[in-house]
């Protein structure tokens, strides 16, 4: 199948849904973020559990460089996440989920290439905006809440190569499979394109915690999901993730001085 055909045929399965009342809508989709949200929360608790089983046994974490430790956890998370997603409603009611069905049946094509900094411009709008708004009609909101990103001082080569593979590379394919592949992917087959946006991203946004991460992120996601909905494929939106990322690795940990900077 050609990249165009395929994108074609991802945009008509979107825009063909079934009828059923909006109760069932609504039921349908509370229960897919719910499903989305729990497997997430759940790969934690079970990573975390299996830590503390191999801390029973005394394995030495204490002998574990801490990016090495870190990194591993991370990549664990998103497998186990990925798990639960995809492979139990598989498990339990034979329910696959098909490389075609979170877009990425096809290789990237110049289009997807070209579009992801077109979507980075989009990006830096509406997150400016939507901070914006915060800061002037939300008394409590803080801006400036500073980012976790799990990692601590990096202080050698193969500690930023770590980081970077999990923060730029990791954490973008993961998420964006589990939040505009599965979760939209499903979502928009029975709700409005702008509904199952709109959830998806509300989502993502609440996952990554603080407020003003959270407005950051639910705005990367919107152009991110616009993206895989107009291309018919996830790489685009994967390019933009790790441009995004790729962006706040750079100024977080190789050249931190830049926000003294920017802040004035």
């Amino acid at each position: 199948m050609s990249p165009k055909s395929s994108s074609q045929n991802d945009v008509s399965v979107a825009t063909v849904r079934p009828v059923m009342s909006h109760k069932r809508q609504a039921v349908l989709l509370i229960a897919l973020v719910a499903w989305v949200f729990v497997s997430f929360a759940a790969a934690q608790v079970v990573v975390v559990a299996l830590l503390w089983l191999l801390k029973l046994i005394h394995v030495p974490f204490n002998a574990i460089d801490p990016t090495v430790l870190e990194t591993a956890v991370a990549a664990l998370i998103y497998i186990v996440t990925l798990g639960l997603v995809i492979g139990l409603p598989w498990l339990v009611k034979k329910r696959q989920t098909t490389l075609a069905d979170v877009g990425l049946d096809r290789l990237p094509t110049w289009t997807d290439i070209l579009m992801a900094p077109a979507g980075l411009v989009i990006y830096f709008v509406l997150s400016a905006s939507l901070m914006f708004l915060a800061t002037n009609f939300l008394p409590w909101f803080n801006a400036s809440q500073p980012q976790d990103t799990g990692f601590g001082h990096l202080n050698y080569g193969y500690e930023y190569v770590l980081a970077f593979l999990t923060l730029v590379v990791i954490a973008p394919v993961a998420e964006e499979t589990i939040f505009r592949g599965y979760l939209l992917g499903k979502l928009r087959k029975f709700v409005p394109v702008w509904l199952a946006i709109l959830a998806t991203s509300v989502l993502f946004g609440a996952v990554h915690g603080a407020w003003n991460l959270a407005i950051d992120t639910f705005a990367l996601s919107v152009v991110m999901s616009l993206l895989r909905q107009n291309t018919g494929s996830l790489w685009a939106s994967i390019l933009l993730h790790m441009t995004k990322n790729g962006i706040a690795f750079y100024i977080l940990f190789i050249n931190p001085t830049i926000l003294h900077t920017l802040g004035g």
